[in-house]
């Protein structure tokens, strides 16, 4: 504080002694000061449509050795850069955008100040009155500045200036100009600046704290069990186990232990990626290499549920774990193999997490969250597994739970055509299950011969036999599948993303729907083949423009552009671009949304 006073006064007597020498004081540039700053504009678009915004870059580039105060000098007496506009009946300043100021000292002073130097670029938002008449207008403006170096300051300067704008008709196209100075300006509400990351996790996290977090996680865990990547694969559970039995619950146990920790390897080594990357970890559990590899593996179990041979650890990990039937390296294998194989059904909850942990950026916190939530998966395969000991030994247990172990088989086979039902054609993926029914029904309640001496037994293997016959009736019979093809219902008009589209839609006053997806991601097609095909969504959609951004393939330019300027972390998401361009904040969609919850965001938007 000792030196403001020396600044004071350096700067009162450096102003004088300017303005001494100057007959321009106060009309422009001192005679000493000419060429010193010399201010460019620049615009964001070549013509302006009436009811458009429109961008403005003012820079003022600063000879070397010189500088100007920031916007915001850190003393009152110091003179601020200042941009101000004179008034226009048809052009509205929305906001403005003061660059990053510089910290630096001076001989003058050990007070550092706040400045710009070498080129300060000011970005100017503004929004075009609808009644705007078609022709030339000339927006007028003045930048305050004062220029200094190490040794003095120049009189205060308040430089005019003019910036020409081509008012045009809708039937006159524009173009997008200097987008690389404009995409480096965030005004109050830009695209990707609200997003919603982390979605509902992510605000849990954020309000109530990592302990409910935490215990949300591991329900969420228990919850996963039920889904059609985890739920057939408990019989396998159950014979893996039941094979090491021995008798002894307590060998059960460590062994079932065991077998999570290789789940818990999985899911916390994917914390740590998505933690450290942010990326999209869809695409690298379901591009279509890592599904068909997930597929063999299916078909592989199916046919041990079969009879076909008996699971058995690779001789490598049987030495590791000291034991002929697999011990705890067999069933770590067994546990790494399992959350490989769950990894892709994520669901709206774990790919909330992703985006969560993606957010904080932190490996030890993604850790230990995606840790919680395999032991929350892995909870039922520790009882399944120190139970199955027992199991095995159950009097007479042999027939029935051959046939039952060959219904999971069939159930196997049935989730390896779902994790490829996006590489093939809609009507062979339903074709394929509907077959896959019927040759289950006659199988299992008319071929088997399982049991054929007993009194209940045939009754309820035909009941099951008919089960899957019914079942492959309504299969044969989905929308899509060549016998009854009901043409998918026609959904909005969606158009590949383009900028200059959605700066044609900023000029154009038109909020704008951009749906990131990638061929590989099922709840992609879901929300194409149910909620964008919902009649009220249509109607509703005809009032914005929809944009489709393809991530199928994660490395291109463009993906990684968009996903830096829009926050990507995983499809789809869905992101709501209010008529000025800016994202609507808190009504980011991340995972498959039903229609009804669609058009309520929606409407937000419509109503902006």
């Amino acid at each position: 504080m000792k030196s403001l006073p020396l600044i004071r006064v350096f700067l009162v007597f450096t102003s004088l002694w300017g303005g001494f020498h100057s007959p321009s004081w106060g009309q422009g540039f001192p005679d000493d000061a000419q060429g010193v700053v010399q201010v460019e504009t620049l615009l964001s678009f070549d013509k302006v449509h009436p009811g458009s915004q429109l961008k403005i870059a003012v820079i003022a580039h600063i000879s070397p050795g010189w500088h100007i105060n920031s916007n915001l000098p850190l003393d009152e007496f110091l003179i601020p850069t200042d941009l101000q506009w004179e008034d226009d009946p048809y052009v509205k300043i929305l906001d403005t955008f003061y660059p990053e100021s510089v910290l630096k000292s001076f001989s003058f002073t050990t007070q550092e100040m706040a400045i710009y130097e070498g080129k300060a670029v000011i970005g100017i938002l503004t929004e075009i009155d609808k009644k705007t008449p078609s022709g030339l207008r000339k927006l007028s403006g003045h930048l305050t500045y004062q220029t200094c170096d190490d040794k003095q300051c120049l009189a205060p300067v308040s430089l005019k200036f003019s910036v020409p704008l081509e008012m045009v008709g809708f039937e006159v196209p524009v173009n997008l100009l200097h987008a690389e100075v404009f995409s480096k300006m965030i005004f109050k509400s830009s695209p990707g600046e609200s997003g919603d990351t982390g979605g509902g996790l992510g605000d849990l996290i954020r309000g109530k704290g990592l302990f409910l977090a935490f215990i949300l996680i591991f329900v969420g865990g228990l919850a996963l069990n039920l889904t059609p990547c985890v739920y057939p694969l408990i019989p396998i559970t159950v014979s893996y186990f039941g094979g090491q039995a021995g008798g002894r619950i307590g060998k059960m146990f460590s062994l079932a232990l065991i077998y999570v920790l290789g789940m818990a390897i999985t899911y916390s080594v994917l914390g740590v990626i998505a933690a450290l990357t942010g990326g999209l970890l869809g695409a690298a559990l379901q591009n279509s290499l890592v599904l068909t590899f997930i597929a063999l593996v299916l078909v592989a179990l199916s046919l041990s549920m079969f009879g076909l041979y008996e699971i058995r650890v690779p001789a490598a990990l049987v030495r590791i774990s000291g034991g002929a039937k697999g011990g705890y390296g067999g069933a770590l294998f067994m546990g790494l193999t399992v959350g490989i194989i769950a990894a892709p059904c994520i669901g709206p909850f774990v790919l909330g997490l992703f985006l969560y942990v993606g957010e904080t950026a932190n490996p030890l916190l993604g850790f230990w969250m995606f840790f919680v939530l395999a032991l929350g998966l892995g909870v039922p395969f520790i009882l399944l597994g120190t139970l199955s000991g027992n199991i095995h030994r159950l009097p007479r247990s042999g027939e029935w739970m051959v046939w039952v172990r060959k219904i999971f088989g069939f159930v196997l086979v049935g989730m390896a055509f779902y994790f490829l039902r996006t590489l093939f054609p809609r009507w062979v993926y339903w074709l394929g299950m509907g077959l896959l029914a019927v040759v289950a029904g006659v199988y299992l309640g008319f071929i088997d011969r399982t049991g054929k001496k007993a009194i209940l037994f045939p009754k309820v293997k035909l009941t099951v036999g008919i089960l899957f016959l019914l079942l492959a009736l309504w299969l044969l019979g989905t929308p899509g599948h060549l016998f009854l093809a009901k043409a998918q219902k026609p959904g909005p008009q969606w158009q590949p993303y383009s900028d200059v589209l959605i700066q044609q839609a900023q000029q154009q006053g038109k909020p704008v729907v951009i749906d990131f997806y990638a061929d590989w991601c099922i709840p992609c097609q879901e929300l194409d083949y149910v909620t964008f095909s919902d009649a009220r969504v249509v109607e509703r959609m005809k009032g914005v423009l929809p944009l489709k951004a393809d991530f199928t393939h994660p490395l291109e330019p463009l993906v990684q552009k968009l996903r830096e300027e829009y926050g990507i972390v995983g499809v789809p998401t869905i992101v709501f671009l209010n008529r000025w361009g800016e994202e609507i904040p808190g009504i980011r969609v991340a995972g498959f949304i039903k229609a009804g919850s669609f058009l309520e965001r929606l409407e937000t938007l419509l109503i902006e």
